[in-house]
């Protein structure tokens, strides 16, 4: 009975329970001509009570004629009726499995020729001058350019004024990093500028890796020193990030020699990890060491 019923129409029946002492329910199935909707809530009730008393779970087309009698749409979701949407889920196009395919004999190569057959050198245009040499060449790019961050006496002197920089300590690349004196994108190291030298009223001790003329006179006239210094890359990594080295379980490098066109350009070589005192800077300094190694 219950299999034609979940075939048959659904739109003229109405349903009503009749409790009873026993433990499962008996269901009355009253004929009408005109039926208004059941209200959603004995819909569900009346779903529950068909499967406990009579194992209804699995007719699904009567669950969607009570759906529709109580005037909502759609049917009830279970697990087992999940599905990928349409187009989903593609089959993987495998080449070369015969004409039937539509990618077999040539799998989509054509026939004949370079593609055909293998791989060319990117750029070749088969034997005629390609692109990139037909172009005129423009500019010139030197692979041993360094570039300096500029910073200013002016921003370092309103540093010190806030608090920010101890004058008595001395002042390195590190310390303007961590003060924002100098931005994050470091690349060989820091220049120091004469943009505000009439701020510097006191002495002040600084390792930079260039210096202006105008910078050095400043500082100088306040009693102050200006050491220049070289780091290589690792090095000045080390200087700027030793929490790196200790993060990954390594010991910070040692300083390492400036080459052969350089030298000239530095006072000395960059100390690790970052120093807190001045050196006394001496003009005649390798001079001085040459002369005591020779006499000893």
């Amino acid at each position: 009975m219950l299999k034609r019923l979940a075939s048959s129409s659904l739109s003229s029946i109405r349903y009503s329970f009749i409790s009873s002492a026993s433990s499962t329910s008996t269901i009355r199935l009253v004929s009408s001509g005109s039926l208004s909707p059941l209200p959603s809530t004995k819909i569900e009730w009346l779903w529950r009570r068909l499967d406990e008393a009579h194992g209804f779970k699995g007719y699904c087309s009567m669950a969607m004629g009570m759906r529709s009698i109580g005037g909502s749409s759609g049917s009830l979701l279970r697990l087992n009726d999940l599905r990928d949407n349409k187009g989903a889920r593609q089959k993987k196009r495998r080449k070369g499995r015969g004409i039937g395919s539509g990618k077999g004999k040539t799998a989509g190569r054509g026939h004949k020729g370079q593609k055909a057959r293998g791989t060319f050198k990117f750029g070749f245009e088969g034997g005629q001058t390609p692109l990139r040499r037909r172009l005129p060449k423009r500019g010139f790019k030197n692979p041993f350019s360094l570039t300096f961050q500029p910073v200013g006496l002016g921003k370092i002197a309103k540093l010190i004024n806030a608090g920010k920089i101890d004058s008595s300590e001395l002042i390195t690349m590190k310390t303007l990093k961590d003060t924002s004196a100098i931005g994050k994108q470091i690349k060989d190291g820091v220049r120091l500028m004469g943009r505000g030298a009439e701020h510097i009223k006191w002495p002040i001790h600084l390792e930079v890796s260039r210096v202006t003329v105008r910078a050095k006179e400043a500082v100088e006239a306040a009693g102050g020193s200006v050491r220049k210094v070289y780091y290589n890359k690792l090095g000045f990594r080390a200087l700027l990030k030793p929490e790196w080295f200790e993060k990954k379980g390594r010991l910070l490098p040692r300083a390492a020699r400036p080459p052969p066109k350089q030298r000239d350009k530095v006072d000395s070589i960059g100390r690790l990890p970052a120093p807190t005192k001045p050196i006394p800077f001496l003009p005649d300094e390798d001079a001085l060491t040459a002369t005591a190694q020779g006499t000893s």
